[in-house]
Order: structure tokens, then C-alpha cells, then sequence
């Protein structure tokens, strides 16, 4: 399980435009790494459509956004063209990551239970080390969340 004031673990996943990206590659800028369930969702694209409208901001405070679903590259492309999304998706197709942060869970849709990625942001500071943990976020007023904690880390 992942903590407050330790070290973020790295990981590798494949990224919309088919590179690699590491967490590592990211050392030295503050990173806002969000778990969303599904691309091209209502929810999920209000919250990405949110993280689009601030990335000057979050930008201006010296940080990045990445975000990652179980979808795969083909989906994440038509997402960030559909909405014109300026940041990074990742694919984490069989759920290694998101196992790894603790966001893969099991999930009551309409009565019948399956697994799926509960939504979820963790703050890393510039060092890699996680800050802040936001688990079963709300989409409304994250944003404003996320903007608060990544002003009062280094």
C-alpha cells in the first residue's frame, strides 16, 4: 500500500502516443498521478476536462499531469483528441499498477460486482516522495484540491 512520506514506486507504462514513461523520468517536477476508471466517461472526462482547463496552472507550479486507466493506447488517443487533452495518458492494461497504488478494487455497478480502478490522485513532490492521497475523489472541486496541495510542496 502506498503512504504518506514515502518514496512513490516507480513504474512503466505505455503511453498515448505508444513511448515508454517512467514515474522516474519526472524527478524534479511535482507530479499529480490520477487513476480514472474509464476513458470517455462522464465522469471521468469532467475530470480530465477540469485537469485541461488548469494545466497553465498546474504547469506554473512547476508540475505534471499524468493520468491512468486500464484503457487501452488506441482509446487514450481518441480521448485526448476528442477533448484535447494536453497531458499524458497511460495504459495499464492488466492492472499492475493500479494494484501497486491500491486503486484496483472490486466494484458494485448496478447490482453485479466487478473490478475496476476507483478513482483516485496521489501528490508526489519533486523528490518523489507521495504527499497527499486522494481516494474515492469527488470530480467536483478536485481540482481546486489538487491546486492547494501542489502550492504548499516542493
Amino acid at each position: 500500500m502506498i503512504e504518506l512520506e514515502k518514496e512513490a514506486p516507480d513504474f512503466t507504462l505505455k503511453s498515448s502516443d505508444g513511448n515508454d514513461v517512467s514515474l522516474s523520468d519526472f524527478k524534479g517536477k511535482k507530479v499529480v498521478l490520477y487513476f480514472y476508471p474509464k476513458d470517455n466517461t462522464p465522469g471521468c472526462t469532467k475530470e480530465a476536462c477540469q485537469f485541461r482547463d488548469n494545466i497553465n496552472t498546474v504547469e506554473n507550479k512547476e508540475a505534471v499531469i499524468l493520468g491512468v486507466s486500464l484503457d487501452d493506447i488506441e482509446s487514450h488517443k481518441k480521448f485526448i483528441e476528442k477533448f484535447n487533452l494536453p497531458f499524458i495518458l497511460l495504459s495499464d492494461p492488466d492492472a499492475k499498477v493500479s494494484t501497486e497504488y491500491g486503486v484496483y478494487k472490486e466494484k458494485n455497478m448496478y447490482g453485479k460486482k466487478k473490478m475496476g480502478i476507483e478513482r483516485s490522485t496521489f501528490i508526489i513532490d519533486k523528490k518523489g516522495i507521495v504527499k497527499k492521497i486522494f481516494r474515492k475523489v469527488k470530480v467536483d472541486g478536485h481540482v481546486d484540491e489538487i491546486l492547494e496541495v501542489i502550492d504548499n510542496i516542493d
